[in-house]
């Protein structure tokens, strides 16, 4: 770390420097850059999030993606934003009739339009992510029966959804009407079973070895199984309803979140090719159990405020919100946030959101966050695939990043302001 370009320089002329990764204001990565390339030392710049070089902050994710390049990754080039882009296309209503084939009846219709609605399609992407990691012709274009996988993954997913919403009694999701509130239940359930059945169909319509299929088969159903158990300890919670501690909450999590993305990246590891599972299918576990509970953690913080797309206290859910503010609470507060925990709200939303921010709850959840990220990173340290270990790096700073840049350093800007003013103070002068 060095601040300023006359020590860059210097360090430079060391000759002991082999790499630069730059992170400072913008005007201090611009006059560092000459003194890289006289030495040709290469290098890449990361600017600083927001206006001044007191107090600032810098996307660590993209720190660590630079950091963890190696000429071994093959997939270190790939455009994980045009691959994101791709899949998302594969859900289009003429993509779908391609994969799946022609919709046949209101049933099918109903459940293709479900699985054409807006989300972020994360799982199947990280299917065909994992998939490119461990394939061994990594620049070919991608073949036909990947789309099936992915599909089927999505297929899963939004099945769940539909399950879930009409378990929790939610009107909305992705800010239209959940399918039970637009068609009524037994359709929806009707539709979510189908889902489930079609992302079989599809897994095992594909093309690989008996082997592969029978494989992938399996991985779906233990997670089918898995995600079930999971949505049941909430569901029985329900039933009598007490407050949960926030590691209680966090198993929850595990269980309900986690095997959906344990799914998306073994089937992309077993359509690679068993062997390549064989070796990464541990870590893949380890991998998504953290991914699952980091992602559940920034959703019920995403949850907060009015802009949040729901709410866990107006839907009486499991919260590690609530969870640590109870934790942290005392005396009318803490009776106040059990009436949460015990579904006899005695407060409104607005009241206990403003209670987790005095409790410093939501900051405790923020740490956790990232302490689950951590983790997924530090499980990814026994894998022999440089690969699979950058991509998954890569995927994180994906998932989770909300990288703004707000603007350049003040003093620069100063700087320019007094250079733009000289020549107009001159030219008014000869006037």
């Amino acid at each position: 770390m060095a601040e300023g370009s006359a020590i860059v320089m210097s360090l430079i002329q060391t000759g002991k420097i082999e790499a630069i990764v730059g992170v400072s204001c913008l005007s201090v990565l611009e006059r560092a850059f000459p003194y890289m390339e006289a030495a040709a030392i290469p290098g890449v710049a990361i600017p600083l999030l927001q206006d001044d070089c007191i107090d600032t902050t810098v996307d660590l994710d993209w720190i660590w993606e630079y950091i963890h390049l190696t000429s071994e990754d093959r997939t270190r080039r790939l455009d994980l934003g045009a691959l994101r882009d791709e899949v998302e296309f594969w859900f289009t209503s003429a993509s779908l009739d391609l994969v799946m084939g022609n919709a046949e009846g209101e049933t099918e219709r109903i459940a293709r339009d479900w699985l054409m609605r807006a989300g972020k399609r994360w799982r199947p992407f990280l299917t065909v992510a994992a998939y490119q990691a461990l394939r061994q012709d990594a620049g070919a274009a991608l073949p036909d029966d990947i789309k099936k996988i992915a599909v089927a993954i999505e297929c899963f997913h939004k099945a769940s959804l539909i399950h879930d919403d009409i378990e929790d009694n939610d009107a909305t999701r992705y800010g239209e009407k959940t399918l039970h509130a637009e068609y009524g239940v037994p359709v929806a359930l009707n539709v979510g079973d189908l889902l489930i059945g079609e992302g079989y169909r599809m897994i095992a319509s594909s093309k690989e070895s008996p082997e592969q299929k029978s494989q992938m088969l399996l991985v779906a159903a233990h997670g089918q199984r898995q995600l079930c158990r999971g949505q049941g300890e909430e569901l029985y919670w329900a039933r009598d309803p007490a407050p949960l501690s926030s590691l209680r909450v966090l198993d929850i999590f595990r269980q309900k979140t986690a095997p959906a993305f344990e799914v998306a990246l073994r089937l992309g590891a077993l359509y690679a090719g068993i062997e390549q599972h064989r070796e990464v299918s541990d870590v893949l576990r380890a991998y998504s159990e953290a991914l699952g509970i980091a992602y559940q953690i920034r959703d019920d913080l995403s949850d907060l405020g009015a802009g949040g797309e729901s709410n866990d206290i107006a839907g009486l859910r499991p919260s590690l919100l609530l969870a640590v503010a109870l934790e942290k609470a005392k005396g009318d507060t803490r009776e106040l946030l059990e009436s949460v925990w015990r579904r006899r709200p005695v407060a409104t939303s607005q009241r206990i959101e403003a209670l987790y921010t005095e409790l410093k709850a939501d900051d405790r959840a923020r740490v956790l966050l990232e302490t689950y990220k951590e983790e997924a990173i530090r499980s990814l340290r026994g894998v022999e695939s440089p690969n699979l270990k950058g991509l998954l790096r890569r995927v994180i700073g994906k998932i989770f990043n909300d990288t703004e840049i707000k603007g350049w350093c003040k003093e620069f800007e100063q700087k320019n302001a007094v250079r733009r003013a000289e020549p107009a103070a001159a030219a008014a002068a000869v006037s």
